[in-house]
């Protein structure tokens, strides 16, 4: 008998939390019992709600039912790798608590699985309940993560995804800090395939990714997988060498060759903003570099749980 793992992340989720275990249950509910048995992973980060007390009164009534509890707001990569971390399936499928992401899709994601496949993701056909901006945002950021990066993430779509324990076990052998899943489970390769859907709305509650979130997280994912801003930043740079230059040879040749000194001025002020603009540019973009590098290299624990419930 294989066990499924289902990894939820939560944080604030008490008013979709009982019907997601109950749509959960009733999807996983219709696998064969002769060969399949599951087991629900919720993993509280640092809710302020009373989110971990329904998780454990679920644990009291569901012995598939296992709770991690954050000792704080870890993040929600955070989330789902402390969930992957203990879970024991041989295969995992990671869903959100929402409900955006329908529970019915695992079924054919296990289908997928069962013809061979290690990885099989969740495609948005349609995202119903979303912003305009929201939707632009996300199409576009893809394509251009891809552009900037050697690794071919696939477009349209989130971390809903089921992985095989040999591709599990491989994503959990990286330990970054900064941590981009679509991302490193795209980059660990093994044979992938997709399961198309259509996203629905928020069953309840808000967001949890506000437009600062979204944009750490793109940050992560730019920096996590790309070396291109560096390179952009040395080109940018020598570019504004070659413009200073020209500036020099033209100070030179007004104060050499002609009466008027005033002239030029315009140029240089234009010359000296230019280039310290450029240099904090540049900077910036090698602290974010040195900052992860920072972040990495004082090996602190991914996340700190303050208590496992039924496990």
């Amino acid at each position: 008998m294989k066990l499924i793992s289902i990894v939820v992340p939560c944080f604030n989720e008490q008013e979709v939390f009982e019907e997601t275990y109950r749509r959960l249950t009733d999807t996983l509910s219709q696998l064969d019992s002769s060969k399949y048995d599951y087991e629900l992973i919720f993993v509280n980060d640092g809710s302020k709600d009373l989110t971990v007390d329904l998780i454990k009164e679920k644990i009291q009534l569901d012995p598939k039912v296992k709770g991690i509890n954050f000792a704080r707001n870890f993040g929600h990569q955070i989330a789902i790798t402390a969930g992957l971390d203990n879970c024991k399936g041989d295969a995992a499928v990671v869903i959100d608590a929402d409900l955006q992401d329908p529970p019915i899709v695992i079924l054919e994601m296990i289908k997928k699985w069962e013809e061979g496949y290690d990885v099989i993701f969740g495609k948005r056909r349609e995202r119903a309940g979303e912003s305009q901006f929201k939707l632009l945002t996300a199409k576009y950021f893809y394509r251009f993560i891809n552009r900037l990066s050697d690794v071919d993430i696939p477009l349209d779509t989130g971390d809903f995804r089921l992985m095989d324990r040999i591709a599990l076990d491989q994503f959990l052998s990286m330990r970054e800090t900064y941590r981009f899943v679509r991302g490193m489970v795209a980059w660990i390769g093994f044979k992938q395939t997709f399961v198309e859907y259509d996203r629905e709305s928020r069953f309840a509650g808000s967001t949890k990714y506000p437009l600062k979130k979204m944009l750490r997280l793109a940050s992560d994912a730019i920096l996590s997988f790309s070396n291109t801003p560096l390179k952009i930043a040395t080109f940018v740079g020598f570019i504004t060498s070659v413009i200073a230059f020209i500036g020099i040879l033209y100070a030179l040749y007004m104060r050499l060759f002609t009466e008027n000194f005033v002239e030029g001025w315009t140029l240089l002020m234009i010359s000296v903003l230019l280039i310290g603009g450029i240099i904090l540019l540049v900077l910036g973009i090698i602290g974010e570099y040195v900052g992860r590098i920072y972040g990495e290299i004082k090996r602190r624990p991914l996340y700190i749980i303050k208590e496992k419930m039924g496990f």
